[in-house]
């Protein structure tokens, strides 16, 4: 979405308190790096959906509390355009910042975030120089690659909208995770402008026996790489080899561009490995156990060795549900008619005894590789995945 000049200008005016990195240059084009979980982080995904906004399609309401994650090593290259057909190809390293910097995205920002002016961004640093190439100014004329990494939480990092001490962090330092969603689920596929909830034919689910409210904490251990991502900021000059977006980033002499490293929410709930599929949440519910209080809580470890071609709550086939629209162009579609809901991996091999590094083994194993390719530039520039966790690439 194009900002106005009023929004630009408060963008620069947030920009000046802070400390650039790397000396001064001879053009003054800067760069500025940012992080958003766009607006979803920060309001969750409402239900009945507001038009045109995005929903859980089996009518759940979701809810943040907490989106942790810790941003490292964010570096531009040279010639992103290398390869049309293999996006991990890039030149020389010109330019680095190491962090690494904690922060939850469920906070926002001060900034303006590239989804719109409902979204917010948190400023991280300001680069004005290629500091791994001798200091030199950024050629306006050039784009450069950009890549960035979630790591696993550390002390040691700098803690942005979040507290050192903060009891969820310290669990994800003890293990290891790199990203941590921590919420409520709450039915309202029932409520008021909703649409009527459907199965397939043949379902035969009792969904009244599946929790209504499910308390949630998911962590993710999936240190990943993205690289030579996507600019939508270049469009609207076409993308190399097909892809949607224009790659790298292109500084502006004498002006501050922004580089807005982007979270999205919805990636570990799709039902395929197909990008923005829709997002579900009875799989989850399905595997919620209930505490001492009587809350219904789901946590990562409730999916290991869950089949995720063929989910049941207990011993009972958990049917596909849709509480918005379905069977029309631009609705919800169930993707098969089988009496059972079960995802697809694509032409990744269902294994539950095979080699994680080849094969999917279970449902940690499949929100495992959709939650890893979440990281973009700019809203929704693709980037090129590197996982560095056993995982098929």
């Amino acid at each position: 979405m194009k900002r106005s000049w009023i929004i630009e200008a408060a963008i620069a005016i947030a920009l000046l308190p802070l400390i650039s990195c790397g000396g001064s240059s001879s053009n003054g084009g800067k760069i500025q790096f940012t992080a958003s979980g766009e607006v979803l982080a920060l309001g969750g995904y409402g239900f009945p959906p507001a038009s045109g906004a995005v929903a859980f399609v089996d009518g759940w309401e979701i809810r943040f509390t907490k989106f942790l994650t810790t941003i490292d090593k964010i570096k531009l290259y040279t010639n992103p355009d290398t390869s049309p057909t293999d996006q991990s190809q890039v030149g020389s390293l010109v330019a680095e910042l190491d962090g690494p910097w904690a922060i939850d995205l469920n906070k926002g920002g001060p900034l303006v975030g590239k989804g719109g002016t409902d979204e917010q961004a948190y400023p991280i640093a300001v680069l004005d120089n290629q500091n791994k190439n001798g200091a030199k100014a950024f050629d306006p004329a050039t784009r450069y690659a950009f890549g960035f990494d979630l790591i696993p939480a550390t002390a040691s990092a700098t803690f942005l909208q979040l507290q050192s001490n903060d009891p969820d962090y310290q669990d994800m330092i003890t293990n290891g995770y790199v990203v941590l969603y921590v919420g409520r689920a709450t039915w309202l596929g029932n409520g008021t402008g909703g649409a009527a909830c459907t199965s397939p034919p043949g379902s035969s689910f009792d969904f009244t026996t599946l929790p209504q409210v499910v308390n949630f904490k998911l962590g993710f251990k999936t240190p990943t790489t993205y690289l030579n991502c996507q600019n939508p900021d270049n469009d609207p000059a076409l993308g190399i080899g097909g892809e949607k977006h224009q790659r790298g980033i292109q500084v502006q002499g004498n002006n501050t561009v922004v580089a807005q490293v982007t979270v999205h929410t919805d990636h570990p709930f799709w039902e395929s490995f197909v990008h923005d599929s829709p997002a579900h949440f009875d799989q989850l519910a399905a595997l919620a156990t209930k505490d001492a209080s009587g809350n219904y809580n789901v946590t990562m470890q409730a999916t290991l060795g869950v089949d995720y071609t063929h989910f049941k709550f207990g011993s009972a086939d958990l049917a596909w549900r849709s509480c918005v629209p379905t069977g029309g162009q631009g609705q919800y579609n169930f993707p098969n008619q089988n009496p059972y809901m079960g995802f697809v991996s694509g032409n990744i091999p269902h294994n539950p005894s095979g080699d994680p590094t080849t094969s999917i083994r279970d449902y940690n194993d499949y929100m495992y590789y959709n939650q890893s390719t979440q990281g973009h530039l700019n809203s929704d520039g693709l980037c090129f995945v590197q996982r560095h966790y056993p995982s098929p690439p």
